[in-house]
């Protein structure tokens, strides 16, 4: 038996939708000079208890080290992020957000909220509870390294 999908129908329109997605947030983010994949960064640092070493944020974010030095210099340099010795450490760095980053984050929750309010305008509130369920049924069967 075929499966309902055998043509790949269902992949292209997840394709679609990730595009139109990062369209919306690439518009977002322009008017705050920071790239998607910095926001990222500057997401998951504010997800930490503490300052989390760069390694780490490698390891959250699925990239080589290298990719997290170069975001962090750029959100450095515009004042989002500092980085930080370690205190038990030398040879490790920390990565703190400062009082920008946060601000950029808050002011970015609205956009983001306004962003999914577009995509979702033409499901009805049962279909968004609907999708609501299928997506976290796709996350949660995500490996756990991934989320972010």
């Amino acid at each position: 038996m075929e499966s309902p999908d055998s043509g790949g129908m269902l992949a292209e329109q997840l394709l679609r939708l990730t595009r139109r997605l990062q369209r919306i947030q690439s518009r977002q983010l322009e008017p705050f000079g920071i790239t998607p994949a910095q926001f990222r960064l500057l997401r998951t640092t504010a997800h930490y208890e503490g300052a989390p070493r760069m390694a780490d944020l490698a390891e959250r974010l699925d990239v080589v080290p290298r990719a997290v030095t170069t975001l962090v210099d750029g959100l450095e340099a515009s004042g989002r992020v500092r980085r930080a010795p370690d205190p038990t450490n030398r040879r490790v760095v920390r990565v703190e957000i400062t009082e920008e980053g946060r601000a950029v984050l808050r002011s970015m929750r609205a956009a983001r909220k306004a962003a999914a309010e577009e995509i979702l305008a033409p499901l009805t509130a049962e279909q968004r509870e609907v999708l609501g369920g299928l997506l976290t049924a796709l996350v949660d069967g995500m490996p756990e390294r991934r989320r972010c």
